[in-house]
């Protein structure tokens, strides 16, 4: 656990795994001693292993997608730089949750509870939505078959692709939610409206949550 170089939720896991093995072995007599107790990962609660290799999508980079937008993959990497949501609440997406009349989606399924939250559709993509919004899948993004994308059907068949497409390989799809708060931030968003955005706050009661959600609209950052 010490040197194995994962980030402390992955940690966080793995330990809940070595309970579950330890109470199974200990309850079948397999051994008489549950060791995972004493494994502290709170030592490593702020170690980040990939932190430095997450980087914003560079001006030049953004411009270079921006040329080939008639790309459907393109287009994903966009909508994904335009909202900030992680790629598997994009890759999640239903069309139920899509509301392209008050230009937003709501994310229902995410890695946390912070997560769950109304994400506004910027003008500059919002026909990326729309053009996806009639064909047969329950799924805003899927696959040529209609299904939902895994991650690594989509990172490895369609994400690499564009990357190569516009010459970098460095990138992974995390980067687009950097991007999306480097753009915000240098728009002068303040921090608060930049977390529920990207759904990084905490709990908020149903009129912070509307009052966020209509100061996000009013921004109107990525015209």
């Amino acid at each position: 656990m010490d040197t194995c170089g994962k980030n402390y939720p992955t940690l966080r896991k793995l330990k809940v795994l070595f309970n579950q093995l330890y109470e199974y072995a200990m309850k079948y007599e397999i051994c008489n001693k549950d060791y995972s107790a004493y494994v502290d990962i709170a030592k490593h609660k702020d170690r980040n292993p990939n932190k430095n290799d997450r980087k914003p999508f560079s001006k030049k980079e953004s411009a270079l997608l921006w040329e080939q937008k008639g790309n459907e993959y393109v287009q994903i990497v966009l909508m994904l730089i335009y909202s900030g949501v992680r790629v598997s609440e994009l890759l999640n997406l239903k069309k139920e949750n899509v509301d392209l009349e008050n230009h937003c989606f709501d994310v229902v399924k995410s890695k946390t509870d912070n997560g769950i939250r109304k994400v506004p559709i910027a003008d500059k993509v919002f026909d990326f939505y729309k053009a996806r919004y009639d064909d047969s899948s329950k799924y805003l993004l899927h696959t040529d078959t209609g299904e939902k994308f895994t991650y690594r059907n989509y990172y490895d068949s369609y994400w690499k692709p564009v990357m190569e497409l516009i010459g970098t390989e460095h990138h992974r799809p995390h980067d687009t939610r950097h991007t999306c708060i480097s753009m915000l931030t240098k728009a002068h968003v303040d921090q608060t409206t930049i977390k529920k955005i990207v759904g990084h706050s905490g709990a908020m009661s149903l009129t912070e949550r509307v009052y966020t959600f209509k100061t996000q609209l009013e921004y109107n950052v990525f015209q």
